[in-house]
């Protein structure tokens, strides 16, 4: 191509739509950096399957992927002006092969392009942080592990309930982020299909393979309607719900080690909390505060794509590209969190004499005395209104036996043995008395720590799963492409 012949400008527009205030504001060459490498696989992979199927020839398909190699190579920050990635790499690669360069974008729209290459950017979020929640749900099992025993307070309404350990309550959390796990793994794969192929959204008149580069850029399958596969966006809002979900069950978290901070139950390590710049006795939990505001960013990205996507026509529209960097600062912020939280955890120290002084205020063990009673033939109701009776004195044994010869007319020894009452007032055997399924006593929780240790495997397996077909998909491409060297 001579001087004359290069582009002056991106080679979709020319210079007919390249003036005018409204160029900067339509480009999304800044946001586009993301999909970089993306997008340069996804030609990689038109453009060997053009040459498969003889649409272009081996010669200048040769060429083409010759340039991608230097762009590729030179980055991002190389490439000439132009309305979006896409366009600048194709100006790129016809700047370097010559008019034959624009054969790449043969069979194909942007529209396809981009879905596809935001397809294949998403999927490697996704795996990072399926990887960070399942990191995260180790070191809540490791930690309670050391804390089957470590009776503390139990809370609702933010009052004293009824004793548990923090082995339980950290279970309680973990259990929650495996449902997290799930929902990003069920995203990705409905992430993981190729649009490519579908053009602008009406298909294309040539012979192309769809089927063929899926396969080259590791894709499970192909979105089959080619209106539906340019234009929809739902993988987006559906991977930003799992997203939102689990930084809402993070905020949980951070919420409860925030307060128990405040109480004394944790002591957070320095390097997850800060000081005053003026107070010096202070020592905040300020990352976990970070942790908490998470969830409104990752419920603004929900509610940015619910209101970008709603009441969009088919087939493709330029709201579309405004729909994903709700996507990208998502997952990004959701991913940090997660990390700071498995930190928090893994290296905060829990007082356990401070718990256990702390599990029975409020006569939290009041349940377990009503429960006993109940064992004993009375009615739960009739149990519940001695014991609420006896609350009132402060639920002593001698309370309890006052409210028993108010309630019932006898003492409390001819329904209960005395030596029962006060072992279910102490809230370490008030625990452990609690065995059911998922019950806080240690012997149950132990049991719950065998089964999620082996649902943390079992979603370790299908992450490396997952990786190793990425890798897989990625050494085709590779070997199909150096053929053409």
């Amino acid at each position: 191509m001579t001087e004359e012949e290069t582009p002056s400008s991106d080679v979709v527009r020319r210079d007919r739509f390249t003036g005018g205030p409204a160029r900067e504001f339509l480009s999304s060459m800044d946001a586009d950096r993301r999909i970089f490498a993306a997008d340069i696989a996804v030609d990689r992979a038109h453009v060997v399957m053009l040459a498969e199927q003889g649409i272009v020839s081996e010669d200048v398909a040769g060429e083409i992927l010759a340039a991608l190699d230097e762009i590729e190579a030179a980055g991002h920050e190389t490439l000439p002006e132009g309305e979006d990635v896409h366009a600048a790499i194709e100006t790129a690669v016809i700047e370097r092969v010559g008019e034959d360069g624009g054969k790449m974008h043969t069979a194909r729209s942007r529209n396809d392009e981009v879905a596809t290459c935001i397809r294949y950017r998403l999927r490697e979020d996704l795996l990072d942080a399926i990887e960070a929640t399942i990191a995260l749900r180790e070191q809540l099992l490791e930690t309670a592990s050391e804390h089957t025993d470590t009776v503390m307070p139990g809370y609702t309404h933010l009052q004293p309930a009824q004793p548990t350990t923090v082995a339980h309550w950290l279970c309680s959390y973990e259990q929650a982020i495996a449902r997290d796990t799930e929902r990003l793994l069920d995203a990705y794969g409905r992430v993981n299909r190729s649009p490519l192929g579908a053009a602008a959204f009406a298909g294309t008149t040539f012979d192309i393979d769809r089927e063929r580069t899926a396969e080259l850029l590791g894709f499970e399958s192909i979105v089959e309607n080619s209106m539906d596969a340019s234009s929809t966006r739902d993988f987006l809002l559906e991977s930003v719900s799992a997203l939102a979900a689990h930084a809402t069950t993070l905020s949980g978290i951070a919420e409860d080690i925030v307060v128990f901070a405040n109480r004394g139950f944790v002591e957070l390590s320095d390097d997850y909390a800060s000081t005053s710049s003026i107070m010096p006795q202070k020592k905040n939990p300020d990352t976990l505060e970070l942790v908490r505001a998470t969830a409104g960013e990752a419920a603004a990205g929900v509610n940015g794509l619910l209101t970008t996507l709603k009441g969009l026509p088919r087939a493709y529209n330029r709201d579309l590209q405004s729909a994903t960097p709700y996507a990208w600062e998502t997952v990004d912020a959701v991913l940090d969190a997660t990390d700071v939280v498995g930190g928090a955890v893994a290296t905060a120290e829990w007082p356990e004499d401070a718990l256990a002084d702390a599990a029975g205020e409020g006569f939290s063990t009041a349940t377990g005395v009503a429960d006993l009673l109940a064992a004993n033939g009375l009615p739960f109701r009739t149990a519940h209104e001695v014991v609420a009776v006896a609350s009132e004195d402060g639920g002593d044994f001698d309370a309890i036996d006052a409210a028993a010869r108010e309630v019932l007319d006898a003492p409390l020894a001819e329904y209960v043995d005395p030596d029962a009452v006060e072992a279910a007032l102490d809230p370490a055997e008030s625990v452990a008395s609690r065995d059911s399924v998922g019950g806080p006593a240690p012997a149950a929780v132990e049991a719950s720590l065998g089964d999620a240790n082996d649902q943390l495997a079992a979603d370790q397996d299908v992450l490396a799963d997952r990786r190793d077909a990425l890798a897989t998909g990625a050494a085709l491409l590779d070997d199909e492409v150096s053929s053409y060297a």
